[in-house]
């Protein structure tokens, strides 16, 4: 590319590398979940999920964070209670809605994880410095300023 090259055509190319370099991370991370702890990427994003929340949450906030739906939140959590890792509780305002916690173990699973999680993280992004990680960081807060 050159600067010859319309800008949108960039755009376009940049987009489609931070793709690429979204789903190869992805399937690292996947591979290493399932290979060394058992469990799946989204069940380890739920319990990430809850794990940096100061209250239980409820389905409706959890599935926000995480963007996506009530009911693919609702079975990863169904899974997580059944292997004792979450809880559920109906809340005083309203029987309907339910609030998802950690239990002591789940708390404790997620936190291994999240130890391997940061490793291949960190390998993944071993080349770039504080500087770059810098650069990088105020380049997609830029680009997100646009939502």
């Amino acid at each position: 590319m050159t600067e010859q090259t319309p800008l949108a055509r960039r755009r376009l190319r940049t987009w489609l590398r931070l793709l690429r370099l979204t789903r190869a991370t992805e399937k690292r991370l996947r591979e290493y979940m399932r290979v060394e702890h058992n469990t799946t990427l989204p069940r380890f994003d739920v319990m990430a999920a809850l794990y940096r929340s100061d209250e239980p949450l409820n389905i409706g906030d959890l599935s926000k964070l995480l963007l996506v739906s009530n009911g693919n939140s609702s079975t990863i959590v169904n899974m997580l209670e059944r292997d004792g890792l979450v809880t559920r509780e109906p809340t005083e305002h309203d029987r309907r809605v339910v609030n998802v916690a950690l239990t002591e173990k789940g708390r404790a699973e997620f936190e291994e994880q999240a130890r391997g999680h940061e490793i291949v993280i960190n390998e993944i992004f071993e080349t770039l410095d504080h500087p770059q990680l810098d650069v990088i960081r105020d380049l997609l807060r830029q680009a997100e300023a646009r939502d």
